[in-house]
């Protein structure tokens, strides 16, 4: 009998772990290729992760709510057939360590770490996942308070609802639930280590508290660290468009008859970014530590709104390799399927640029942060009627044009004023130079 090893998969170049939401399935069902298994969360995507075989589930290593390194073992599924297993053996989970007579302050576990296994934390042996010590650590909730909270999960263990239901109560001033257990007395050293309870946040005035959704504060934590790893610029263009609005206008309608697809201004603009990075081959990087990492492949991201509010960004791989029917294709395709939570977890990874367009807002122009560990990232503004300069054969003219906001963030520490700029007027150059007697 063949075993499978069913592992976290990548969810992006900069995602590093995801949280378990819900096993579909349990140990003892059966499983056909392909089917879902579990759900899984990171900060960009929700997403379901498929059988990788036929068989039967024999171990799932990882309970709901956990946190799991990309490329960890995280369930077994039992294949009929004969022959060895084509993937490596599975260790077997690690035995309960011996529990210390002395309860182990939360300080002291490390928020950064990715490790996944479980380490008892009390003298009660009581074990919690990565998520919930790290909701312990920041919320200020001591090992006696986290001790007395009563498990809803598996074998009475504590979960993420049932912390940030203590968490809520407690700022409320309202009693928690206690589980009928004797706690360690609590001794004057580990009282001095046990950081005081954060005050009960009080706000004045009619309001509503609204608790961030899990994917919210996510990005709200991979948005603070891309400001603290990059020093933001932003440089601006202001471009005309107008060639580009009258052909649109004019082939829109046949363009759709003739391939089924409602033609938008973004594939126009991906196709003048492609070039652009080909141009400027050092805007398509990333740095680890003192190394650039050149990217040859141009693999352009772009920011999708979803119904909840939050942002995902698809990729179009090879865009350069994309004609515009194909780019409106791919373009529309992701679109559609972020909006409904049907990307699959590879087609969010592996950008190497990214572009937004804040003027489906109706904002003229932004300034977006860059999407680690990207190094640039565009927004293109609202198209307006505006008065501008024109040059004819017979002087200059002042006409109504449709002139827009082209925005550029980049990294400081690898891209400088000179590469930022350049890049960002080639793009404008490309978009005001669109040829319009092309054929669809």
């Amino acid at each position: 009998m063949a075993q499978f090893e069913l592992v976290m998969p990548k969810m992006g170049e900069s995602i590093m772990e995801a949280t378990i939401l819900k096993w579909v399935k349990k140990v003892g069902d059966s499983v056909d290729i392909d089917e879902t298994i579990l759900e899984i969360a990171t900060d960009k995507v929700d997403s379901e992760v498929p059988s990788p075989a036929k068989g039967v589930i024999t171990q799932i290593l990882f309970p709901e709510d956990t946190t799991v390194e990309i490329g960890k073992v995280i369930a077994i599924i039992a294949s009929e057939g004969a022959g060895e297993s084509k993937v490596a053996p599975v260790s077997e989970a690690p035995a309960q360590p011996t529990v210390k007579s002395e309860p182990t302050p939360i300080s002291t576990i490390s928020s950064g770490s990715t490790t996944t296994e479980t380490i008892p934390t009390t003298a009660g042996g009581k074990f919690y996942s990565p998520l919930v010590k790290n909701i312990a650590e920041k919320e200020s909730v001591t090992i006696n308070e986290l001790d007395s909270i009563a498990g809803t999960g598996a074998n009475g263990r504590v979960t993420k609802k049932d912390i940030l239901s203590f968490v809520e109560s407690k700022a409320n001033g309202q009693s928690a639930m206690v589980v009928e257990q004797k706690i360690a007395p609590i001794t004057e050293t580990s009282v001095t280590a046990t950081p005081a309870p954060k005050p009960a946040q009080s706000y004045g005035g009619n309001v509503e508290i609204i608790e961030m959704d899990r994917m919210r504060k996510l990005i709200a934590d991979h948005m603070v660290m891309s400001k603290q790893t990059s020093p933001h610029v932003t440089s601006y263009v202001e471009i005309d468009v107008t060639d580009i609005v009258k052909w649109r206008d004019k082939v829109k309608d046949k363009f759709e008859k003739k391939y089924g697809e409602k033609i938008t201004y973004t594939p126009i603009f991906v196709q003048a970014v492609a070039r652009a990075i080909a141009d400027f081959p050092m805007i398509n990087i990333s740095v680890d530590g003192t190394n650039l990492i050149r990217k040859k492949d141009i693999n352009i991201g772009m920011a999708a709104a979803l119904p909840s509010g939050n942002l995902i960004v698809p990729v179009i791989k090879n865009a350069d390799m994309l004609n515009l029917v194909g780019l409106t294709k791919s373009v529309n395709d992701l679109a559609n399927r972020a909006r409904a939570n049907q990307l699959k977890p590879d087609e969010i990874q592996n950008g190497t640029f990214t572009l937004t367009n804040v003027g489906t807002f109706g904002n003229v122009m932004g300034t977006p942060i860059i999407n680690q560990p990207q190094v640039a990232i565009m927004a293109v503004g609202a198209i307006r009627k505006k008065p501008a300069v024109v040059e004819t054969p017979y002087g200059d003219m002042i006409a109504i044009r449709q002139l827009m906001f082209l925005s550029l963030s980049y990294d400081h520490r690898v891209v400088d004023g000179s590469l930022g700029g350049s890049f960002l007027r080639r793009v404008g150059d490309y978009l005001e130079k669109f040829d319009v007697n092309q054929e669809i």
